[in-house]
């Protein structure tokens, strides 16, 4: 498994050789989903600054903030939310819903000041 460095050493190295960095398609249905799910902060900024769409819907968990919240991933979700994800889009239920099935009190909080509707 690649360590953490590794990772986002990756990540560049693909990025510069031109990966498309919406790509869709696969368990997560996009790179920036991956990366929320699996909490990695650096990856999930360089998707962003690459032009990731932080509303992009597909894969397991409907997009980037429902996979970041179902995951505990407080500092991700800010993130997204920072860079315009919106809190209640819906695909397969929405972020808060993800949070609050998985017992994440924090994202919920998260997403209830960010205008989630309950």
């Amino acid at each position: 498994a690649a360590s953490y460095n590794e990772k986002i050493v990756v990540v560049k190295a693909l990025l510069e050789k031109g990966a498309e960095v919406n790509i869709q398609g696969g368990y997560y249905g996009n790179p920036l989903q991956a990366a929320a799910s699996d909490g990695d902060e650096m990856v999930v900024k360089t998707l962003i600054a690459k032009g990731a769409e932080v509303n992009a819907q597909g894969g397991f968990y409907g997009n980037a903030l429902q996979a970041a919240a179902y995951h505990g991933n407080e500092t991700i979700a800010n993130i997204l939310l920072e860079r315009g994800a919106e809190v209640n889009a819906q695909e397969y239920g929405n972020a808060l819903q993800a949070a609050a099935y998985r017992g994440n009190k924090t994202a919920v909080e998260i997403l209830l000041e960010k205008g989630a509707k309950v």
